[in-house]
């Protein structure tokens, strides 16, 4: 894919690099011949961020290293109507050399990267849409662990040797029979602490899935009945999709989209080590898995799909086939959301 790297070229008469920590930030503020005008140490407290930028507002530019704790002071500047970018982590590291995982790139190099029109922006993702995106991702780690969970129930039976059950874990008539399955009452106990947690999951996710499917509906509803119009996507796919996208008019292009989706290999991955990253980590995991996952749903009892598959399939391998699917299905999203149409299959399977 082409490279996705932007840079910050606005000039400013000041340009301020915060290193962000839970605590504390490091504030580091140039003027235009690259003096330092303030490198100083403050709490991580919004009174005292104003009081240290409050001559340079108006003129100056905020930039910070996209990590955990930028929340809050990209919604200060907000507030402030400061100039703010967003610096993408992983080239930022790579222009700065830093080769060690704790190389913290420090405030006075992130402002002299803006002063130099070397800060690599990453999105500064949309204030109103970003609490739910993360709820969303918080959910699928609650719904990974209660696969682990199921997986240690298998595990289990081989480890003592008992027949394989098949039983399906989501309905509680399965779970309610291990309650009374194991002889010795302490691997009886630890299934118990499976079988517990399970339950309360179930409750629980369905409630979050409830409340975030009403936050969707009241804001993005138009976008939501786009995306579900594509066959196979429901409704956790469809969400994911809409939050991790953020708006659609961020990508320049489907190449874009399709690199950030990371749908293909981007310049960093298929050059070797380009930008001292292997790529493996530019991008949007949770897009890619998606479409995979929309991938597989499509073609779940489809005729025409499963036709179309097989004419990829005469070409490469099955692995390949399935990720040139996921990948058209990636860029076919991207253009119903550009274009605000619904999916049309003829066109699809044409193209």
């Amino acid at each position: 894919g082409e490279s996705s790297m932007k840079f910050y070229t606005t000039l400013h008469k000041y340009y301020c690099g915060i290193d962000l920590h839970a605590k504390i930030l490091y504030v580091c503020i140039l003027d235009q011949q690259g003096n330092k005008l303030v490198h100083q140490k403050i709490g991580a407290d919004p009174l005292a961020l104003l009081r240290l930028l409050e001559p340079y507002i108006g003129d100056v530019v905020v930039g910070v290293e996209c990590m955990h704790c930028w929340y809050w002071v990209s919604n200060f500047c907000q507030t402030h109507e400061v100039d703010f970018v967003l610096g993408h982590a992983l080239y930022m590291k790579a222009i700065h050399g830093g080769k060690a995982k704790n190389d913290k790139i420090d405030s006075y190099k992130i402002a002299t990267l803006l002063k130099g029109g070397n800060f690599p922006l990453a999105y500064n993702y949309p204030k109103e849409m970003r609490a739910t995106r993360d709820l969303l991702r918080r959910r699928t780690g609650v719904v990974r662990h209660g696969a682990s969970l199921k997986a240690h129930v298998v595990n289990t039976d081989s480890q003592y040797n008992l027949p394989a059950q098949s039983l399906n874990l989501k309905n509680v008539s399965a779970r309610e029979h291990l309650r009374h399955h194991y002889d010795d009452e302490v691997v009886q106990r630890t299934i118990e602490l499976d079988m517990v947690l399970l339950d309360c999951y179930a409750k629980e996710l369905a409630k979050v899935e409830y409340f975030i499917e009403k936050q969707a509906k009241q804001h993005h509803g138009t976008y939501l009945y786009i995306i579900r119009s594509f066959p196979g996507i429901g409704q956790i796919l469809s969400l994911t999709i809409l939050y991790e996208i953020g708006h659609i008019t961020r990508f320049k292009s489907v190449q874009n989209f399709a690199s950030y989706s990371r749908l293909v290999k981007c310049k960093a991955e298929s050059a070797g080590k380009t930008y001292g990253t292997s790529g493996n980590k530019i991008g949007n995991g949770h897009l890619k898995w998606a479409f995979s996952e929309a991938a597989v749903l499509y073609l779940r009892g489809n005729d025409k799909a499963k036709n179309y598959l097989n004419k990829l399939q005469r070409r490469m391998s099955k692995g390949k086939a399935l990720s040139a699917l996921a990948h058209k299905i990636g860029r076919c999203i991207y253009f119903m959301l550009r274009d605000k149409t619904v999916f049309d299959e003829k066109k699809f399977l044409k193209g």
